[in-house]
């Protein structure tokens, strides 16, 4: 059983302007969502952000560093922002806000939340189910 981690989400949505927050595997599985986004919605979310955050890994050579060297990634919208960041190990921490959103506020409080959490953050990779006939 996994362990209750809206907490995080919860605490995260305290920055004025923020609007939902998901807890997302390395692989692209929603581990939980914030109370006001519907369970499909944050699964689709989900997986894109688990692209996001490949993509992000991938082009950190364009700014100078290596492939360890992605923090945080930040899209802007119309109609606000979406926050991303690394979780713990195999974990990964989103969260969409208002276009007034306190940019630095938001970071800090995301920072802040994965630091206190540590190891439940960290999602393991998924074993193979097969058996052998």
């Amino acid at each position: 059983m996994s362990p209750d981690l809206s907490w995080v989400l919860n605490d995260v949505l305290q920055v004025p302007g923020a609007r939902h927050a998901i807890l997302v595997s390395a692989d692209g599985l929603l581990l939980e969502r914030s109370s006001d986004i519907g369970r499909d919605e944050a699964e689709t979310n989900a997986a894109a952000m688990s692209s996001m955050q490949s993509l992000s890994r991938a082009v950190a050579p364009f700014v100078g560093g290596g492939a360890g060297s992605w923090r945080q990634t930040l899209l802007e919208y119309d109609h606000g922002w979406i926050f991303l960041i690394a979780a713990g190990s195999g974990a990964y921490l989103a969260a969409s806000t208002a276009p007034d959103v306190d940019m630095e506020a938001m970071s800090f409080r995301m920072q802040q939340q994965v630091g206190a959490l540590g190891r439940a953050m960290t999602a393991a990779p998924r074993q193979s189910t097969l058996s052998g006939s």
